[in-house]
């Protein structure tokens, strides 16, 4: 059985996230440790860890952690870009308190000033986060959609910024499918899913795909667009998705759906259509 999840609230108490995981019927799922729209944050209580690691251990459900949304790595604003890297160190640091093996981050974006230094203040941020973290926690680098400005939305870039990852043991890569469709990349054919798996691998290093974002995208091919749609209701489409599903390199990994919630389907909607189209 393929592990797929969602991701959760975390509204009442960090610990409620594993709950919710549960009853959608997760075997993974992703949450946000703090607010994802603001800077500020409270420490984790230890009972409240505790509880969390305990409900962890019990469900077998597995946790990954995400960056807030504010994070801009590859920032050229001194205040910014500070602010971005304490948050990233403290993020690891929360973490290993909740014993979450890994956090996704994006990668950010330039806003102008050219890929060469947003991508050199990428590789800054995460060796000096890394370096100030004493735990394990793997940071896990999120392809983006080709948006302008964006930083990491071709395989290329990515492997620009790992080769200056100094501890490269803890860095891995999410591959998020409506991210790598809008920045040009074909899955939904078996074809071309190889091909571009093909890219990945000899760019990336297929040994280090750690995490999927499974989304369909309300973007076509090429489009540039990060909007996420249904699994199967958008232009990657069911077959798309059947693709991928039985490819053993994604089925393998964990699969984690940000799809919407709406009139059409809910997380558990999403979840029973990947099952079923996984096979």
């Amino acid at each position: 059985m393929v592990k797929v999840g969602v991701h959760v609230s975390i509204a009442g108490s960090l610990d409620f996230a594993v709950d919710r995981a549960k009853d959608a019927g997760c075997n993974v799922f992703q949450m946000f440790s703090r607010n994802p729209r603001g800077w500020g944050y409270q420490l984790v209580p230890a009972e409240v860890a505790e509880t969390f690691r305990a409900k962890v251990r019990t469900t077998g459900i597995i946790p990954v952690d995400h960056m807030p949304y504010l994070p801009n790595l590859a920032s050229p604003k001194p205040e910014i870009w500070e602010k971005s890297v304490s948050a990233l160190t403290a993020e690891l640091g929360r973490c290993g308190t909740l014993g979450i093996p890994c956090l996704v981050t994006h990668l950010g974006h330039h806003l102008g000033d050219g890929i060469a230094g947003g991508r050199a203040r990428v590789i800054t941020a995460i060796n000096t986060a890394l370096g100030e973290s004493d735990n394990a926690v793997q940071l896990i680098l999120e392809n983006t959609a080709g948006e302008k400005n964006s930083v990491g939305s071709s395989f290329e870039h990515i492997r620009g910024i790992m080769d200056g990852i100094e501890e490269k043991k803890r860095i891995g890569i999410c591959f998020d499918t409506c991210h790598a469709f809008a920045a040009g990349y074909e899955l939904r054919s078996e074809e071309g899913l190889s091909e571009t798996l093909a890219q990945f691998d000899e760019q990336v290093g297929l040994k280090n795909l750690k995490v999927i974002h499974l989304n369909d995208t309300k973007g076509d091919r090429g489009s540039g667009l990060d909007r996420h749609e249904h699994i199967g209701l958008g232009f990657i489409g069911e077959d798309g998705f059947r693709h991928i599903l039985h490819n053993r390199i994604f089925s393998a990994l964990p699969l984690v759906c940000e799809t919407p919630v709406d009139e059409r389907r809910d997380d558990r909607g999403n979840i029973a259509k990947v099952r079923e189209l996984a096979g």
